[in-house]
């Protein structure tokens, strides 16, 4: 049913200003971002398409948005480009978050932040969050991209960016586009070898995180560190 055809306080936006957020369904939150649907099409029922389509608010927000451009509705620019601010928002939110609270005292914050950034990419990537005294966040780099092994990370240019950093502890990351989010055995040698060349200049590696869409897992709360 098109939005104009229900009543004045079913409507998404009507209704959010009247009982709040959530008040709504994901459907009607997502339809309000997007504004409008296509021939045939309403908003809302393409809102329910996306979801199922990319796997719920988590699936979205998880997607690269160049693959947002094969979804019909979202090949102009502006609805993707709408959706893209959402994400960075997200990002922007839980990085506020780890800037203002140790990582470890948020551990949920820490691994839905890097979600964000890595989850959805196509090609492996390896990254560093870099923290202070107080295990609070500095910065995030991606660092390298490919398949990551003991000759593909670089411990010489981690350890320099620590440095540059004045960073006190780092948390180590990369992603497994296959899905699983299991450490292979080269991530744990990897592991370790960071561990070392980061320990001759005083700072500590707290985690190595693995993530994949919908999925994440600890390496130091496996007891791999």
């Amino acid at each position: 049913m098109p939005l104009k055809d229900l009543p004045p306080d079913a409507q998404p936006r009507e209704k959010l200003l009247a009982r709040g957020p959530a008040a709504l369904a994901d459907a009607e939150l997502l339809a309000i971002v997007l504004r409008t649907g296509t021939a045939g099409r309403g908003v809302l029922q393409m809102a329910q398409e996306l979801l199922a389509h990319f796997g719920g608010i988590a699936g979205l927000l998880h997607t690269d948005v160049q693959a947002l451009r094969h979804f019909k509705g979202l090949g102009g620019n502006a609805k993707r480009a709408e959706l893209a601010a959402v994400l960075e928002l997200a990002r922007r939110a839980l990085a506020q978050q780890l800037r203002e609270r140790a990582v470890l005292d948020s551990p949920r914050a820490m691994l839905d932040y890097l979600q964000l950034h890595l989850a959805a990419k196509g090609h492996e990537v390896f990254a560093v969050l870099f923290l202070d005294s107080q295990n609070r966040l500095l910065a995030m780099e991606e660092l390298f991209r490919g398949t990551l092994t003991q000759t593909s990370v670089y411990p010489r240019e981690v350890v320099l960016r620590a440095l540059h950093h004045q960073a006190a502890a780092v948390v180590l990351a990369h992603n497994h586009p296959s899905g699983s989010v299991q450490p292979s055995r080269a991530d744990e040698a990897l592991t370790q070898t960071l561990k070392a060349a980061l320990a001759l200049v005083d700072v500590r590696v707290l985690d190595h995180v693995i993530v994949a869409p919908g999925a994440a897992l600890s390496m130091s709360a496996q007891g791999l560190l």
